[in-house]
């Protein structure tokens, strides 16, 4: 039997590489399978899925404005009713056996279109604290695969399967990695290295707090690898150059050889970003971002500290207090090693399959 799948979600990295996974799976365990993802016109979706091997169509869609006097919040019924109508068109011609969603703007009316067309409809969640748009599908949907423990609290609990979030493959076993790492990065083996990551654009208050302590690290040793963007590209390289022990990088490409030879990693605290460091069992302090819907990254790294399996200093901390955070663990072995382990706990290194089990169950 033909298979037919649509996929949608995207906005940002944590939910089109989720959404990416779930399509490798498939695509592995099927062999007669069409695959189209349906993104928001605009959005990074747009270029990562069709670079990843997958058709993709945009619908003209965007989220509410937080200020509601914003002029832009005036167009959004027109955008929704389009999109509505287009998630229409699109299931009409498509005819999917199944539509699964992992949040995001344009998975909000093409799941809704599908499930009221009668189209089995799976969503996952990535985050402790759900978006919007899965928070109002949860009661159209058939199933709902979440990461996080007691989400009964957003979702109805017979639809519930704690399954995790998919992630690379590559850092499974990445710890294996670490002679390849030293060579890749011309790392000291023998010295600490701190790994420091705000997400593939970058993130302000941690490069400003790297920054603010960068020369006192090389100072003592340390070595450092930072992740900058493009936008603090520049500024980054021009901290480093004098420095023995410091790199900087607009984006780091082999991520696995990256967590190999980490002693310490600062990171953003993105739900797929999480779920790495679950894998990857290093001692982390996160910095959750503030500028993100429903607060849901602080919601995240909560989850973990609950857990002892991470430090988080606040966004409008961090440039005061990240240098001695780092100063205090490097002093305290045990305390790293209570923190990796027990995030390493909390890891589910076969998510992807999982999700792609119930998927096929729903399509059966």
């Amino acid at each position: 039997m033909s298979v037919k799948v649509i996929i949608s979600g995207g906005g940002t990295g944590g939910h089109i590489f989720p959404a990416i996974s779930i399509a490798n799976e498939l695509r592995k365990r099927v062999s007669d399978i069409d695959i189209l993802f349906v993104g928001a016109k605009g959005k990074m979706e747009m270029e990562k899925v069709p670079k990843a091997g997958y058709p993709i169509i945009g619908l003209t869609i965007s989220g509410l404005q937080r200020n509601w006097r914003s002029l832009k919040n005036l167009s959004f019924p027109f955008k929704l009713v389009l999109s509505l109508w287009k998630s229409y068109r699109i299931l009409k011609t498509f005819k999917p056996t199944i539509v699964v969603g992992t949040g995001g703007y344009a998975s909000g009316p093409l799941l809704y279109v599908a499930s009221k067309s009668g189209i089995p409809t799976l969503i996952q969640e990535q985050n402790s604290y759900p978006g919007i748009t899965n928070k109002l599908l949860s009661n159209s949907v058939q199933k709902i695969c979440v990461a996080y423990e007691r989400m009964e609290r957003f979702f109805p609990k017979e639809k519930l399967l704690l399954l995790g979030n998919p992630v690379r493959q590559d850092l499974i076993d990445c710890s294996q990695k670490k002679s390849q790492g030293i060579a890749q990065f011309n790392l000291d083996k023998d010295k600490v290295v701190i790994l420091a990551i705000g997400g593939s654009l970058g993130a302000r208050t941690i490069n400003q707090s790297i920054a603010k302590i960068a020369h006192q690290l090389d100072d003592k040793g340390i070595q450092l690898i930072w992740q900058t963007g493009t936008a603090y590209e520049q500024k980054a390289k021009a901290i480093c150059e004098p420095l023995k022990h410091a790199q900087s990088h607009p984006f780091i490409y082999t991520m696995d050889l990256a967590y190999s030879v980490a002693d310490i990693i600062i990171s953003r605290a993105g739900a797929s970003t999480i779920s790495e460091l679950c894998l990857v069992a290093k001692p982390v302090i996160l910095i959750p971002s503030p500028n993100v819907a429903e607060d849901h990254q602080t919601k995240n790294a909560q989850a973990l500290v609950a857990k002892k399996a991470a430090i988080m200093i606040s966004d409008n901390q961090a440039i005061n207090v990240l240098g001695k955070q780092i100063e205090e663990l490097l002093d305290k072995q045990g305390k790293q090693k209570e923190l990796a382990d027990n995030l390493h706990s909390l890891a589910i290194t076969n998510s992807s399959e999982l999700i792609v089990d119930e998927v096929l169950k729903l399509i059966n």
